[in-house]
Formats: C-alpha cells, structure tokens, sequence
C-alpha cells in the first residue's frame, strides 16, 4: 500500500459531517453497562450486562431479567459480552452467549449455548473455550456472527499482554474463530483441526454478516490510533501487531510498517482512535438511503457514524448520524422493522430506538 493509499484512509474525527437527526426513544433506563441486544421472534428484546445478567425489554416497555445464566468473570472489561441467536430460533429457541469465565490469573473468552423458554435458560452448555488461559480483564473480544453457512464465528482479543500471539495460529489470541452450532470445528476451517478462521487482530469489538452479500466485516481497537474496519476472509492475516496505523500507549512504536506483505490492509481505519464498539450492516427498509452502509458506535468519540462503501467494499465517505445522541455507544443493532438500536456504556444505561 503506498502512503496516498493509506493516508487516504485515515479519518480524523473533526472532518465528518452529521445528518438530520433522527427521532429517538428510549426504550430502557437503569441498565448496568449494556453490552449487546437481540431482537426476539415475539417483539421482546433481549440485552446482556457486563456485570453477567441478561435482561429482556418487553412489548409492554418493562424490563424483566432471564435466569438461568452461567457464572461470568466480571473485572474491568470482563464480564456477559454478546447473545445471539440461533438462525433456526422460532424453531429451536436456542441462542448462543459469549462471556468471560475464570479468575484474573486465569481467564477465557467462551461460547454457551441454551434454549430459552419463557424468563429462564435451559440446557445451558459452554461449547467453545478459547485456549489457552490468559490473566488480566482485558482484550476478550467477544462478538458472534451466524455466517451464511450455519457456522458461527467470534472474534477473540490479544489478551493486551500477549500481542505476539495474534500471528501465531495455534494460539487463540486475536483470531477470529469459528465453530459449528454444537461446537464442532468445521472441516473447511483454513487450519486443519483449528478454530482460527481468521488471524492478526487486536481486539475486535464489531462483527456483522451483509445479509445480502454474505460479506462477514469486523473492526477492532487499535492502541492508541489506528482502530480498523476490516473484511474478514478465509485465513486471512489482518497484521497486527506487524504493521499498525498506532502507537503504544507510551508513545512508542510498535511497528515501523502500516502495512506488509502477505498481510491484508484495513478498509477504514482511525487516527484518532473512536474506539468503534457495535456494527452493524444497514439492509432495512426504514432509512432508504443508508442500505449497504455499515453502522459504528463509538465509545471515546461518543457517537454514531454511517460507513459508506462502494459495490467493492472501498470506503466513499463517513458521516455522523443521531447527532443528538453524545454517549458511549457499546452496540449498535437495526431491528426487523428496520430501525436502529442502540446501547450506552455506562452504569445506568440505555437501550435506544432510532426511527423515522
């Protein structure tokens, strides 16, 4: 990549636009630190909390909680991450949760399966443990995606003190793993006998499947400067910590290359950091004009951005959209009937309906 090329793709957050605003309502108050949301078949939805609780916002506008879930390591950034749910969930009413599980020495990003049946979990078993164990409450990723193929992918951190190991593929750490619904490792996996689909990330906080192309697109924090949106692909090497827009916290270099061979460069990429945190690909009916962008939260620049690419993936422009939302923005999700929800990162947060 030369540097017009990538000098291109930095964003400094100062130069994007805001839109019109959009109407927006809120839809739960009191949450504690709420992670991510799935939208159920009969119009409830469902939100995890870091602290490990999973809750559930009626049709009424109550908020009731799920029991029934297993025990999380909560410290820090550890904590209940995501739930999805099963492409087939009308008919098997399973769902799957991605956590952090055991001590501050030692500690993993997993994968749960259950079923839910009415306000509680059943038949709960953790399917996948990334290996191997880690110390410290940082850097667990935790994002799931249902691909087009019934698999089910997550990203995994680096672990902050274990970066070398995001270019190792036997290692767990900065991948982006799939597994079947049980748990199984597919046959198809680029690695024979391996979860790691994908490798050379550092912390991805955004996973999200374009219904209608099948593309599977991630971001992930950089350190300081240099968060990515990447497309993922089949044992694809996304660089980290060998080439990096960032620094290290201290200031220091971490690489002298932005990018290198063999290695696959970022489709959007921020200097400053935003600290991107939710994604999701925009194919409803609600808001024409945003159909095939990708949707960011962001938690430092506080906002919510519209990543506009070409047929290719080739990042056109950015702009902010709910201007009058100024918040951590953990997840962002767009619901059946094409609208736009969102989740705050703070102690009592909100869930957020964005409308027309």
């Amino acid at each position: 990549m030369t540097r017009r090329h990538w000098m291109a793709l930095l964003i400094a957050t100062a130069s994007i636009p805001a839109t019109a605003a959009e109407r927006v309502e809120v839809k739960a108050r009191g949450l504690d630190h709420p992670w991510s949301l799935a939208f159920l078949p009969d119009g409830r939805v469902l939100v995890t909390e870091r602290r490990g609780a999973l809750r559930v916002i009626g049709t009424n506008g109550r908020l009731g909680t799920v029991t029934g879930v297993p025990a999380v390591f909560h410290e820090s950034q550890a904590g209940l991450f995501d739930v999805v749910l099963h492409p087939r969930f009308a008919d098997n009413r399973t769902l799957y949760l991605s956590y952090a599980k055991g001590t501050a020495r030692a500690n993993a990003t997993v994968i749960a399966r259950a079923r839910l049946e009415g306000d509680r979990l059943i038949d709960v078993k953790e399917i996948f443990r990334n290996t191997p164990a880690k110390s410290g409450p940082v850097h667990f990723g935790g994002r799931m995606a249902f691909l087009p193929d019934g698999s089910l992918v997550m990203g995994t951190g680096d672990g902050f003190d274990y970066r070398e190991q995001a270019q190792v593929t036997a290692s767990g750490f900065g991948k982006m793993v799939r597994i079947g619904g049980s748990g199984e490792i597919p046959a198809d996996n680029p690695f024979r006998g391996s979860a790691v689909w994908s490798y050379g990330h550092r912390n991805p906080q955004g996973l999200a499947v374009d219904p209608e192309t099948g593309r599977l697109w991630a971001h992930e924090h950089g350190p300081r400067g240099g968060d990515e949106v990447n497309l993922i692909v089949r044992g694809g090497n996304y660089g980290w910590p060998v080439a990096t827009h960032g620094v290290d916290y201290s200031g220091a270099s971490i690489s002298p290359y932005k990018s290198y061979k063999g290695m696959i460069d970022p489709r959007v990429v921020w200097v400053p950091s935003i600290a991107p945190s939710g994604l999701a690909v925009y194919r409803g009916a609600m808001f024409p004009a945003w159909r095939g962008n990708l949707i960011v939260g962001g938690l430092v620049s506080q906002d919510v951005r519209r990543i506009v690419l070409d047929a290719k993936g080739k990042l056109l422009h950015q702009a902010r959209i709910v201007p009058q939302v100024s918040a951590r923005i953990r997840d962002v999700r767009v619901a059946p009937d094409g609208a736009l929800w969102l989740t705050t990162d703070e102690p009592d947060g909100q869930a957020l309906r964005i409308s027309q």
